[in-house]
């Protein structure tokens, strides 16, 4: 069997997911109730029978480390491993200029692990993928390296970085957003962006690594200054996301992946959990989504005065263990552990963290309550975004966000 190695890219600074990533990593940030964004592209690789994975941090990284020393323990007796690599300055006194930075700042791990392909995935996107099957296509080009993509419409190109394919699946070019993506390949209404996942023989990642480390000019990311001189010189290959067959999915589910980049598609992507039939199932057992399992109690939802309408229930929700609706109504949101909601109060198409208490007769919509913070009851948030601005952060699509801890008046 060839010898595999997994690189996850967990260091970039998350800005706009501001002020979610005020005190964490992105891959860091809970998703879906009970995960962490990043709990999803190493089941991926789990779940394909991959066990070798170094994750590359840098900022805010303490609640990444701690998340991931905690939930992903691998068997060390076969080999197998989860492990932090912190940026460690040794080719300088310079944090990573960028993705490809990152992996030159760390080849003692490659030169050390020895890998005949290197996997080289970012740790921020939702999604699930058998990385096996890009792995197959990968040997059978016999390619020097394989980019993961995605179609999207042609006139959503200029949001993506855009590859231009050949027929036989090559790669011919590199487009940072352009204005005119170039289709792809059998489907003219649509192009090809790329996913930031690539897989490399490693003899060539090494060398273009090296050579990139080199140029001042360049900004040493993966897609801007690797992908766009690469393919000129070695076999470069596309591998279309959606050819790719997950065990226990739907068709409905096929080539789902979500950059969670911003609050407006965090936030979205949260939502599409909680359809009866979502386009996104955590249900699936055939693949599941790995986390760290704590052991709080069973939710519990307790009260049942209607003639006072002190009813605790939720409709069309995720509940995590821990939870306790005490009285109050929750419906389209997805709540973690630890969330309490009192009497009378109203939670809707919102996102709570863990920890959250919600006071008696609040009334909250379309808001992210991140951790550790005390609704005061008779609070109202969601309705008015005008006074809601004076207090919070407020998106263009009408979010409102809280941030860990903060003390609402």
């Amino acid at each position: 069997m060839p010898k595999f190695l997994a690189m996850i890219l967990a260091g970039g600074a998350g800005t706009r997911l501001e002020p979610l990533t005020r005190e964490r990593a992105k891959p860091a940030v809970p998703f879906g109730g009970r995960y962490r964004i990043i709990d999803f592209c190493l089941s991926n690789f789990v779940n394909s029978g991959i066990f070798k994975m170094k994750v590359i941090t840098q900022y805010k990284s303490d609640s990444l480390n701690n998340h991931l020393s905690r939930a992903w323990r691998m068997s060390a007796f076969l080999g197998h491993y989860v492990e932090t690599v912190p940026a460690q300055m040794r080719t300088g006194l310079d944090w990573y200029k960028g993705s490809a930075d990152a992996i030159y700042q760390n080849l003692n791990i490659i030169t050390d692990e020895e890998p005949e392909h290197t996997f080289v995935f970012g740790a921020d996107h939702v999604y699930r993928m058998d990385v096996r099957q890009m792995l197959d296509f990968h040997l059978a080009n016999k390619a020097d390296c394989t980019v993961a993509a995605i179609p999207v419409p042609l006139e959503q190109g200029n949001q993506f970085g855009i590859i231009d394919v050949g027929p036989d699946g090559q790669m011919r070019g590199f487009l940072e957003k352009p204005a005119n993506p170039p289709p792809m390949p059998g489907r003219p209404t649509h192009c090809l962006a790329s996913m930031g996942n690539y897989l490399f023989a490693t003899e060539p990642l090494v060398r273009e690594i090296v050579r990139d480390a080199a140029d001042d000019s360049s900004a040493h990311d993966f897609g801007k200054s690797i992908l766009t001189e690469m393919y000129k010189r070695s076999r470069v290959f596309v591998y279309d996301f959606t050819q790719n067959a997950v065990a226990g999915e739907t068709e409905k589910e096929r080539g789902y992946w979500r950059d969670v980049g911003t609050i407006d598609t965090y936030y979205q992507a949260n939502t599409d959990l909680i359809a009866v039939d979502p386009i996104f199932n955590l249900y699936n057992d055939s693949w599941p989504i790995y986390t760290h399992a704590l052991n709080f109690p069973p939710a519990k939802f307790v009260f049942t005065d209607t003639e006072h309408s002190r009813v605790g229930y939720a409709t069309d929700s995720l509940i995590s263990e821990g939870c306790i609706i005490s009285g109050g109504h929750v419906h389209r949101s997805v709540l973690s552990q630890k969330v309490r909601v009192n009497s009378y109060s109203e939670v809707s198409e919102s996102i709570l963290f863990e920890n959250v208490q919600v006071g008696r007769r609040c009334k909250i919509r379309r808001a992210i309550i991140d951790k550790n913070v005390d609704v005061p009851p008779g609070t109202t948030i969601g309705y008015n975004l005008e006074e809601d601005k004076a207090r919070f952060h407020v998106t263009l699509g009408g979010i409102v966000v809280i941030p860990k801890g903060m003390k609402v008046a």
